[in-house]
């Protein structure tokens, strides 16, 4: 068996910590999310797609000190069907909050638990991070799907902002989440 081939089986529906070697399946991924479900994101296809791998990779936060890590969720075949990261703030007085972003699923692979898997795995890498005592994120208001994701998984509205994004010439509202790390368990 190949390299490649034991790579390709060891990653089957596994959720782990993308690596630099994955940057090219993230950006088809998330380009993918992008140009799918526009309103779910601030990004745009437009405004990603024309970025070097070398910036994919590094948002992927491969060094130790990286401001941001990114994990994978891996499907039988061994493909990667979805993703979430995580950033952390650097400046002193707000390091104790980070943000889970660009949180995708493929259509292929929804209800398989793939979404709470990856939304556990960034909690757990918060939890073990040091310092950190929430973690917050944005959702657009009406994706109810993401939203109870969200909420079974222990984060909590704090707000709306209205106008948050525009999308197709309409202006959509962003839900504000937040998860306790020493309140939010599995459940």
């Amino acid at each position: 068996m190949s390299a490649s081939e034991e790579n390709a089986l060891k990653d089957r529906n596994l959720v782990r910590r993308l690596t630099a070697a994955d940057a090219a399946a993230y950006r088809a991924l998330m380009l993918d999310a992008y140009a799918t479900h526009p309103s779910a994101f601030t990004s745009t296809v437009g405004e990603r797609e024309g970025l070097p791998l070398s910036w994919w990779e590094k948002r992927l936060g491969a060094e130790a000190d990286a401001p941001s890590v990114v994990f994978g969720a891996f499907d039988d075949m061994g493909a990667l069907a979805g993703a979430a990261g995580l950033s952390f703030e650097d400046r002193e007085r707000a390091r104790h909050k980070a943000t889970l972003f660009g949180m995708s699923v493929k259509a292929s692979a929804r209800r398989a638990g793939f979404g709470r898997r990856l939304v556990d795995a960034v909690l757990d890498h918060a939890r073990a991070h040091g310092g950190l005592r929430l973690v917050q994120l944005t959702v657009t208001e009406g994706n109810a799907p993401a939203q109870t994701l969200y909420d079974n998984c222990g984060f909590q509205v704090f707000g709306v902002e209205p106008l948050a994004i525009a999308v197709d010439g309409s202006l959509l509202a962003k839900v504000h989440m937040w998860c306790d790390l020493r309140g939010a368990g599995r459940g």
